[in-house]
């Protein structure tokens, strides 16, 4: 813990000892569970986890490719009220974000206003000159997009990351309540906890409702999965979204342009489709527009998609918005299209190419984490509290090599929710991925989320990647 650190906020607990509202009714049933029968339980999910192919692929490791991510039984748990505060700030944000990317591949007006500086995009590989001037179907650039939250008190929510190019981990939010219900049917009587299981047909009506001109209107629009493979970290996130939407699942081996539309082979010949979730990054997605050796894209589908032939979510250019510079900006960012101060606030952010900001991260690194700008998943950053003093001098040599590449942010203390361990129940840190579904109908936020759980004690690190688990996020029903 830094040292200007508070003591992190224990969501069941109070300072003295007392269940907290939230946990009240888990409590009285956890205290009447056989914490035998328990453990045995937890044991069971983690097999049926591994028999069903819940797992991950860790890049750059080469032991151990496939991991399995761990599952906590013990779930975290939102009252109503608390839901309501953050559903808004999530709304506001995801509204601003999506305003903010259509701004930025048209007239640029936060740019010429002198809110967000032009130097963000000079350069900025996840800026696609591409889509200039176009607009994507119902102008929706943001159809999926997962806000990464972290709890620091009691009413005190901040958002540390926005994910809106490929957010992932939905089908781990549905898998592990489904896994909670079938080890814990009770529970659920007793606790009245708001579903999540319908997020894919939400997710296919939210498609659907984003169709292209060439969409004829007859019957509903065909959407498709495209995903790089089975390979991908991923891929089974991609097979279970496509299964539970009645989606079709397909590679680019599947897919060509034909008379203008994307198609895609059938037993029957060549189909068109009309909306196409792609699992993909943008530099992979044509090879005829991006990069020129990929084998995972569409050749020619960023012309049908210009032209009304194919809705592509999320569209091509928005991985712009999950730049941890820009990350920076967001508070003007919201005001500037809302008109409203942000209710959900940013965390603290040193920009590392300002000289002041750099000083100042130098100064202090030992008490921060430094994330690289463009890195995802835990990857590439340092939390100083925790580092040896090697790999903090490895990281200060980086800054001053290439300062543009870092931002830095306090240690924060995130909150904690119970785990089960082998004496019983222990804190650990957590955050929150809630995700949230954007159409022409409007914005449709999933009561919950993805809760990933540092299972380390002590540790502030809850990627998977990087060790972490997860745990079935509850909101309370009134």
């Amino acid at each position: 813990m830094s040292r200007d650190q508070k003591p992190s906020f224990d969501e069941m607990h109070g300072e003295d000892g007392s269940i907290r509202a939230a946990y009240a009714g888990y409590s009285d049933w956890f205290d009447e569970q056989d914490p035998q029968a328990l453990r045995k339980k937890h044991r069971e999910a983690e097999a049926f986890f591994r028999r069903t192919g819940i797992t991950f692929n860790v890049y750059g490791q080469d032991e151990a490719e496939e991991r399995l991510i761990p599952f906590d039984p013990v779930p975290r748990i939102i009252t109503a009220q608390e839901w309501r505060r953050l559903s808004r700030g999530i709304e506001q944000r995801v509204r601003a974000l999506n305003a903010f990317l259509h701004d930025l591949y048209h007239r640029q007006e936060i740019v010429r206003s002198g809110r967000v500086p032009e130097w963000l995009l000079r350069g900025n590989a996840a800026f696609l000159p591409n889509m200039c001037g176009f607009t994507p179907p119902g102008g929706i650039y943001t159809h999926i997009t997962g806000i990464d939250l972290v709890r620091t008190g009691p009413n005190d929510f901040h958002v540390l990351e926005d994910n809106a190019r490929t957010p992932s981990g939905v089908s781990y939010m549905l898998e592990n309540r489904e896994t909670m219900m079938a080890m814990f049917p009770e529970l659920f009587t007793r606790v009245k906890v708001a579903p999540v299981s319908n997020y894919p047909r939400r997710l296919a009506r939210s498609l659907a409702a984003c169709a292209p001109p060439a969409f004829d209107g007859k019957g509903k629009p065909a959407i498709a999965v495209l995903t790089p493979g089975i390979f991908n970290s991923a891929y089974y996130e991609h097979s279970f979204l496509a299964d539970q939407m009645g989606a079709e699942l397909v590679e680019a081996s599947d897919l060509r342009v034909i008379d203008g539309r994307v198609q895609m082979r059938t037993t029957r010949g060549y189909k068109p489709l009309d909306v196409i979730y792609r699992r993909i990054d943008d530099d992979y997605l044509d090879p005829l527009t991006f990069n020129p050796e990929s084998l995972l894209g569409v050749p020619g589908i960023m012309d049908v998609y210009r032209s009304g032939g194919i809705t592509i979510a999320n569209a091509p250019g928005t991985g712009i918005s999950d730049d941890k510079a820009l990350y920076s900006f967001m508070p003007d960012i919201v005001e500037f299209y809302t008109g409203e101060k942000p209710l959900l606030p940013n965390v603290e952010t040193w920009r590392c190419m300002e000289p002041d900001a750099l000083k100042y991260v130098l100064d202090n690194i030992a008490d921060l984490v430094v994330k690289e700008v463009h890195g995802s998943g835990g990857y590439g950053m340092l939390i100083g509290p925790t580092a040896s003093k090697r790999e903090i001098a490895k990281f200060v040599q980086k800054l001053k090599a290439n300062p543009q590449n870092y931002i830095a942010q306090p240690t924060l203390s995130l909150s904690t929710v119970p785990i089960l361990a082998k004496k019983g129940l222990s804190p650990r840190h957590v955050d929150l991925r809630p995700f949230v579904l954007m159409s022409p109908n409007g914005i449709d936020i999933t009561p919950g989320g993805l809760t990933r759980v540092a299972l380390k004690q002590g540790s502030l690190v809850v990627n998977s990647s990087q060790g972490g688990g997860t745990k079935d996020s509850w909101v309370l029903e009134e």
